[in-house]
Formats: C-alpha cells, sequence, structure tokens
C-alpha cells in the first residue's frame, strides 16, 4: 500500500499542474501560441540551467559503483538501439518516430528518480539516485537529439534530409541542453583543478549567479507542464491512439521488464541502486521531451500525449514493479 500511496503521489503533481495548464488555456488566459512561445524559453534557458546544475553538482566520482553506472548507461543505449527498430513497426508516418523513440528510452528520471529513493530508503539512500542522476539525464539529452535530428520531418518544397555523422554531431553541439551538460563537465574540471591545487574558489561563491541558476533551474519542470497543458487537446487522441498505446505499453511494461529484468538477474546492486533503476527505467517519459520535440520540428503534439499518458498510468504501473522487486527481496 504504501508503495501504491507513492507512486500515486509521485505522479499526481504533475497530472494536476498539467491540468492546470489545459483549463487557463480553456479560459483563454493563455493560447496555444504562448504555450510554444513557453515551451522555447523552457527548452533555451530553464532546462539548460537544470542540467548544467545536475552535472555540476556531482560531489566526487570516488564513490562511485562503476558497475551500476555503466549499467545504467549501457541498458538506455540498448533500450535506444531497439527502439529504432520498434518505431519503424509502430508507425507509418516518418514525423512521428522521433516521438516514439523518446518514449522508449527516455524516463522522467529528473523528477521522480531521488524522491522515488528517499521514499523508499530515506535520506542515507538518495546518493544512489543523485549520483546516477548526473550520468543518465545528460545521457537522456543527447540520445534524444541524435533521434529527433534522425526523424527530422521534412517540410514541403524541402530535399529529405540524409542521415550523417558529421550532421548529427552538429546538431547535438548547436542544441542547448547537449551545451549545458559539456558546460557543465567543463566546469567540473575547472573545479577539480582547483581542488587538486588547495584552491578554495567555487561557483557557489559567486552567490548571485548561483542563486540565478537555482531558481531557473527549479522553473523548468513547472513550467514545462504548464505549457503541456495548454497544448494539449483530447481531439488528437482518436487520430494518434495506435501510437499512444503502444508508446504506453512500450514506455510502462516492456521497457522496465527488459531494464529491471536484466538488472535483478544479472547483477548485485543496493536496495538504493535498484530503485534509482525503478525510477530510471520505470517511470513515465520525460516532461522535457516536449519542448525539445517542437524546437527540432518533431511532433510534438504526439509526445505531448505520450507523457500525459504514461503519467497517469504510472502509478499502477510504478506500484507493481516496486511490489515485485520488494517480494524479490531485492529492495532491503
Amino acid at each position: 500500500m504504501d508503495s501504491l500511496i507513492f507512486a500515486f503521489n509521485a505522479v499526481l503533481p504533475i497530472v494536476l499542474v498539467v491540468a492546470l495548464g489545459y483549463f487557463i488555456k480553456r479560459i483563454k488566459l493563455v493560447t496555444v501560441g504562448t504555450a510554444k512561445e513557453l515551451n522555447k524559453i523552457v527548452f533555451r534557458v530553464l532546462l539548460p540551467a537544470n542540467l548544467f546544475l545536475s552535472v555540476y553538482k556531482i560531489d566526487s566520482l570516488a564513490s562511485v559503483n562503476l558497475t551500476f553506472v555503466l549499467f545504467a548507461v549501457v541498458a538506455t543505449v540498448a533500450l535506444f538501439a531497439l527502439g529504432l527498430i520498434y518505431v519503424r513497426f509502430a508507425t507509418k508516418e516518418y514525423s512521428r518516430r522521433g516521438a516514439l523513440l523518446q518514449a522508449v528510452f527516455r524516463s522522467n528520471y529528473a523528477l521522480i528518480g531521488v524522491s522515488l529513493v528517499v521514499e523508499i530508503f530515506g535520506e542515507s539512500g538518495s546518493g544512489s539516485a543523485a549520483l546516477l542522476a548526473a550520468f543518465i539525464v545528460p545521457l537522456f539529452n543527447i540520445l534524444a537529439v541524435i533521434t529527433l535530428t534522425v526523424f527530422e520531418p521534412v517540410a514541403e518544397g524541402e530535399e529529405k534530409h540524409k542521415i550523417s555523422v558529421k550532421r548529427i554531431v552538429i546538431g547535438i553541439l548547436k542544441n542547448p541542453l547537449a551545451l549545458s551538460v559539456f558546460t557543465g563537465l567543463a566546469v567540473l574540471g575547472i573545479r577539480a583543478c582547483f581542488v587538486r591545487f588547495d584552491l578554495s574558489f567555487r561557483l557557489s561563491d559567486l552567490s548571485p549567479v548561483s542563486s540565478v541558476l537555482e531558481m531557473l533551474s527549479r522553473s523548468a519542470t513547472p513550467l514545462a507542464l504548464v505549457a503541456l497543458g495548454a497544448q494539449f487537446e483530447f481531439s488528437a487522441v482518436k487520430e494518434m491512439k495506435r501510437e499512444i498505446i503502444s508508446a504506453t505499453v512500450v514506455r510502462l511494461i516492456f521497457v522496465p521488464l527488459l531494464a529491471l529484468g536484466s538488472a535483478v538477474l544479472f547483477f548485485r546492486f543496493t536496495g538504493p541502486e535498484y530503485a534509482a533503476l525503478i525510477a530510471a527505467f520505470a517511470s513515465p517519459v520525460a516532461v522535457s521531451s516536449v519542448p525539445m520535440a517542437q524546437e527540432m520540428r518533431g511532433d510534438a503534439t504526439l509526445a505531448g500525449q505520450i507523457v500525459v499518458w504514461t503519467t497517469l498510468f504510472s502509478s499502477v504501473s510504478l506500484f507493481l514493479f516496486i511490489f515485485a522487486l520488494r517480494a524479490l527481496g531485492v529492495l532491503v
């Protein structure tokens, strides 16, 4: 019952803020156009601040369980590869494949990860989840850039883009989220040099800069959710029914079964590490997949539908996976 209550409490705030966005659109407080402009701010300013801080806040790599981190990274890349096969059969609409592929590998770990581990194990177990976030969240975003570059739709009158490594690399280097990750790594390296030479200066010493980054970071998720709700249309469900059902089943059932099943069968992690893996592979699709799809000419409508429906049903699926791992004795 505690697991069900946690799963419900984890996703209910997300649903309510999306509903708020939908409501304020219905009462004409905002328009769909305004929501799209808000998504641009989220994508180009707020999410980069969030990602930069998630990388910069890595305290030390000395205590990293390398096997645990490598498993999560390899599993994510493997899911991405399997997703490339899945999307070819899931839809005939080329422009929708980017949104579907994001649903395979990109979870809402940034929002649910640490809170899930703390709910199950208390503050003492939060280190594993926070550490994994520094690796897995940037990876999600880099793979998302690759996904949306590969499946970028062609506008009328344009020639079909050739998929090339050069074009993908340029797309990553120009992407605000990827740039924020690389900047975070660079600043992290500078900080390590300061430690080595016994220099006490840190980014947090620049209090105004640090405070602004923190405020921008905290604003990213709620504003993205409001914009998502303001663009949500129930009329789109019928047209995209097949893709929505397919993505929801894959995200909430098949992906967790593959990833968590492999972790339990072939590895021996700690309880908090298994809980972090639940958050990484069994949570709904990341909210940030929507503004990224919009900015990179992907199908933002389908991406938004998938976020909403995977979030709604994840309260049940999260409970089932938590219950199953507890029954197996790994969440101890």
